[in-house]
């Protein structure tokens, strides 16, 4: 074997120089880069290195970048980045400035849809095959889907969409790594997914439905015939009936039978379907035993592995949340938990095990999660849904109309509310005040610290009718939390410091940033706890002993907490100087949430600068 190296490959362009006999050496180079680029940035990895292969073989035959590939998620695409000249800069993965851990159209011209949520690549590369024929453009279009993310109905909306879309080249991938590679996925299979995607067997069919037209008794019982057929050997009824041509499932491993095989679906043209079998963690034994520890690791030693840190981590949100939801779940037998497909992400897995039939995993389905909430609702049971702030944006509509329109007594904990670090702009959840304001009977509560999380879990779940509860990524200030099932008043705030001239009003964990500020320079702090119910009675008390307001809060200003106090003022008729402190009006690229904060200016000092400037003439000694 020719002594052919990753570092040569700077583009797909130098891949496909690469004899076919050596991509396997390729492929080796490029799975252990990977393995030890992640290891030491973090990142997705599991799902990474069970692409390798179908990574080389997609860039090997297809002419990309004029050819065009869609990853949905997108987690899985660092062999993509570091085969598309991105090889050097993977050591600022996910980091302040460097890579984004998803396909960015801004990064490269190899990256041709930006994505991170799940199942939208059909629908996009459908967009761009639409595109290239009416604009007379030759070229082909693949869209990559992972299994879980065919669960979601967008994906077979477009799917459908397409079926009915004449003169376009489009190849979906589905990339099955749930299933293990069994016997029919071995030589057999490949013989007959080479067979089924070939000239011969596409001419032979076209030629026996030219013949048999004439006899329509005879071409019905051939079509029958082929579809019984290929429902033997393969799971092609669904795809075949929605217009595509099924071929799979192979190996998704094996260059040999991948490259031939898109070889041939590639001069096939029309409307095809690969589906291809892998294994998350391939080719490293620790992330191939469990690829749910090895999904989105932090550094690590390769060699070694994860190890189990012997000092206690600070506790986070998501196991605030997770605790709370066992034992309010023991006191009430009428909870039950839903989550689209995050289990481990919202810190259900304790839940699922002590209440297995209170459990509900939809699958990346957000909009029946909501519904299927309401659902619930209606008939008495208290639905609690486990969501991403992000995640819960693609349940908007259902949250209006399913549940807010009809008062149903559904509970939101909004996870990764805020900045979320490295997932970056696709992942932050910068939105959920804004939008969850504007609708009626919902309850927004914002805690700012580990404690208030539990207390508004309680106090929300208590309340009959729309609720949320939103909280931060990771650990808060390290809070005592009371173990009870304690509840507070909605809508009521508390006050954390007593001051003069100034009162900061804090919606969420940006609270403990503001103390030390408050300290120094001897302002008033209330911990407002809500965003709607607003605490109207304590901005009226405010108001009558204090020349100037702070907003704060880890979510966008524009239609965020803060424009909900000045809209309370300008109802009343009260002037007040008010200076808002959240995002600002444009998207907020990846890096770790302290430094992030340091640049917004919504870390101690920051909040420091911003409130000495706008408000010299109230600090000036007298």
């Amino acid at each position: 074997m020719a002594n052919v190296s990753l570092q040569h490959i700077q583009s797909p362009h130098d891949l496909r120089d690469v004899k076919r006999a050596d991509l396997d050496q390729i492929a080796s180079q490029l799975r252990e880069y990977i393995l030890q680029s992640v290891a030491r940035t973090g990142g997705h990895l599991s799902s990474n290195l069970g692409t390798v292969e179908l990574t080389v073989a997609l860039h090997y035959v297809f002419n990309t970048p004029h050819d065009r590939i869609v990853w949905d998620v997108g987690h899985q695409s660092y062999p993509h980045k570091i085969l598309t000249g991105r090889r050097d800069q993977m050591d600022g993965l996910r980091q302040y400035g460097g890579l984004s851990g998803f396909p960015k159209r801004s990064e490269s011209e190899y990256d041709d849809f930006g994505t991170a949520h799940s199942s939208t690549s059909i629908s996009a590369i459908l967009g761009m095959a639409v595109a290239s024929r009416n604009l007379g453009i030759d070229r082909q279009h693949i869209a990559v889907i992972g299994d879980g993310a065919m669960t979601a109905g967008m994906a077979f909306e477009a799917l459908n969409n397409a079926g009915v879309t004449p003169d376009i080249n489009m190849l979906v991938i589905l990339n099955d790594n749930d299933m293990s590679i069994s016997p029919p996925v071995g030589a057999l299979n490949r013989y007959f997914a080479r067979l089924m995607s070939g000239q011969f067997y596409a001419k032979a069919k076209n030629m026996g439905k030219a013949v048999l037209q004439h006899v329509p008794p005879m071409l019905e019982l051939a079509r029958r015939f082929e579809g019984h057929a290929k429902g033997v050997l393969t799971p092609a009824t669904l795809f075949e009936e929605l217009g595509f041509n099924y071929v799979g499932p192979i190996d998704g491993h094996d260059l040999e039978s991948l490259v031939p095989t898109m070889e041939n679906l590639r001069e096939l043209g029309g409307l095809q379907f690969l589906h291809v079998v892998t294994r998350k963690g391939q080719g490293y034994k620790l992330a191939e035993a469990d690829p749910v520890l090895y999904h989105g690791p932090g550094k690590f030693d390769p060699a070694i592995g994860i190890q189990k840190s012997t000092t206690p981590s600070p506790t986070t949100f998501t196991q605030v949340f997770g605790q709370w939801l066992c034992d309010q779940a023991a006191a009430d037998e009428k909870l039950i938990g839903i989550t689209p497909a995050m289990r481990e992400g919202s810190g259900m897995v304790a839940f699922e095990k002590q209440f297995p039939a209170r459990y509900f995993d939809v699958g990346i389905a957000e909009q029946h999660a909501v519904t299927f909430a309401g659902g619930l609702a209606c008939e008495g049971l208290k639905p609690v849904v486990a969501i991403y702030s992000t995640f819960l944006q693609r349940g908007y509509d259902q949250l209006i109309h399913d549940v807010a329109l009809q008062d149903l007594d559904v509970t939101f904990a909004l996870d990764r509310a805020g900045l979320v670090g490295a997932d970056g702009a696709t992942h932050a959840g910068n939105y959920d005040i804004a939008f969850l304001r504007c609708i009626p009977n919902m309850v927004i509560s914002t805690p700012s610290d580990e404690n208030e999380t539990r207390l508004l879990l309680n106090s929300c779940y208590r309340y009959v009718g729309p609720s949320s509860v939103r909280y931060p990524r990771g650990a808060g200030c390290g809070a005592a939390i009371t173990a009870g099932l304690e509840t507070v008043e909605i809508g009521k705030a508390q006050l954390r410091r007593q001051g003069q001239k100034i009162a900061i009003l804090a919606f969420g964990p940006l609270l403990h940033n503001a103390l030390p500020v408050a300290q120094e320079l001897d302002l008033t702090v209330v911990d407002m706890r809500f965003v709607k119910p607003i605490d109207a009675a304590m901005i009226d008390q405010l108001v009558t002993t204090h020349d100037a307001f702070v907003c704060i809060e880890d979510g966008c200003i524009m239609g965020g907490a803060g424009s909900a106090v000045l809209e309370y003022l300008s109802q009343q008729q009260i002037e007040k100087p008010t200076l808002l402190l959240g995002y600002p009006d444009r998207f907020i690229d990846h890096g770790e949430q302290k430094q992030l904060n340091a640049d917004l200016g919504l870390d101690a000092k920051g909040i420091e600068h911003s409130i000495r400037h706008r408000f010299a003439h109230l600090l000036a000694v007298d």
